[in-house]
């Protein structure tokens, strides 16, 4: 299927790995001009040379191979934002992602852990959405992602700082969405469960601290549990990604697409 987006710009945030670089992939596999940041200058420019390639890959099949561009930055710091807009200041698609906060005992948190994740997982979203979506209202095209977690709807007791900041930017994306589709512009949510990424290994890693498991134990727990038998490929959630920001997307707004190989209503 063609998704209609190529020559469009997108802005992919925290796309030096996992579920970031899979979107921005997948975005420039469809002809997409992609802009990507990430904290470290080093690692994203290896992942930027890793989308270039698939981009010209897919260049070869008929999509012509997308310009890429790196941006060295925190994106949850107003610099960071600074330098990610002004290297794409008309976005048509707008993938929103930050590292997830730690995971834990909600007895060890401080008052400034809970302002950390809060100020990452949802208000720096909602300030990039601030900065973008009215440029894309007025040229009649928007595609806005953001990528959050399974937890929203299927909370984590160990994950409470994520579980309490990503169902805040739920609950504002909700209102927001519907007052933008008329202009063609849809905010969605992609909520992922198990994938095999850095954060999943984290998160079994704490499970794991303080049991007689091993975290290969519980990562094949976690497998053996889950109805698809197991986990999500990175590549699988990019094409979601890249299907929300097509053409054909435009009637889905405000929703949480659930990416989980079955685990709702359990655990993973």
């Amino acid at each position: 299927m063609d998704l209609g987006i190529a020559g469009r710009r997108a802005l992919v945030c925290a796309s030096s790995k996992g579920l970031g670089l899979a979107c921005a992939i997948s975005l420039a596999r469809e002809g997409v001009a992609v802009t990507m940041t990430a904290r470290g200058a080093e690692a994203l420019e290896a992942a930027a040379q890793q989308v270039r390639e698939a981009a010209g890959a897919a260049g070869a099949t008929g999509v012509a191979g997308a310009t890429v561009i790196a941006v060295a930055g925190d994106i949850t710091t107003p610099e960071g934002r600074a330098l990610a807009l002004a290297a794409c200041p008309d976005p048509d698609i707008l993938i929103t992602n930050a590292g997830g906060p730690k995971p834990g005992d909600f007895r060890e948190w401080s008052r400034e852990d809970w302002i950390a994740a809060v100020d990452a997982n949802m208000l720096t979203p909602i300030e990039l959405i601030k900065a973008t979506v009215d440029g894309m209202m007025k040229r009649g095209f928007g595609r806005i992602v953001n990528i959050t977690s399974g937890a929203v709807k299927a909370p984590i007791d160990i994950l409470g700082l994520s579980n309490g900041a990503r169902s805040g930017l739920t609950g504002f994306v909700a209102g927001l969405a519907r007052k933008t589709v008329a202009h063609n512009v849809t905010i969605n949510n992609l909520l992922p469960g198990p994938f095999e990424t850095d954060r999943l290994l984290a998160t079994a890693a704490a499970a794991a601290r303080g049991t007689d498991k091993s975290v290969e134990q519980v990562l094949a727990a976690r497998r053996a549990a889950n109805p698809a038998g197991r986990f999500g490929q990175p590549g699988e959630f990019g094409d979601a990604c890249a299907w929300l920001c097509s053409a054909q997307a435009g009637f889905v707004t405000g929703q949480n697409l659930l990416m989980d190989g079955g685990a709702y209503p359990g655990t993973f």
